[in-house]
């Protein structure tokens, strides 16, 4: 069984780029990077559908806000048992009540 090829983003860009031109043919692009036609015809749709991504700034902006959210959350629940024990302790120091480890 062969191995499939990985090919890198930049091919793949390059691939796209040249079908969407249309100066050659999806066969003529396929036999010059050595990839098959339909691969060729698949990296120019992706190309075209994703293009807008690149462009969209308010996109990645909102990710980075999820992403800051999302920190933020992790960061409370992690802090919230540290603060609820150190609660528990004052007040059992209050009481007067001994913890384990402490006499």
């Amino acid at each position: 069984m062969a191995k499939r090829k990985r090919h890198s983003s930049e091919l793949k860009a390059r691939v796209a780029m040249e079908a969407i031109a249309g100066i050659k043919t999806a066969r003529e692009i396929a036999t010059e990077y050595d990839v098959h036609p339909t691969q060729v015809a698949q990296w120019k749709r992706e190309l075209s559908t994703r293009s807008a991504e690149i462009f969209d700034r308010a996109g990645s902006v909102k990710q980075e806000k999820d992403l800051e959210a999302i920190e933020q959350r992790n960061h409370a629940k992690i802090g919230q048992p540290t603060l609820e024990v150190d609660w528990l302790r004052k007040k059992c120091r209050q009481l007067q009540i001994p913890l384990d480890g402490e006499r």
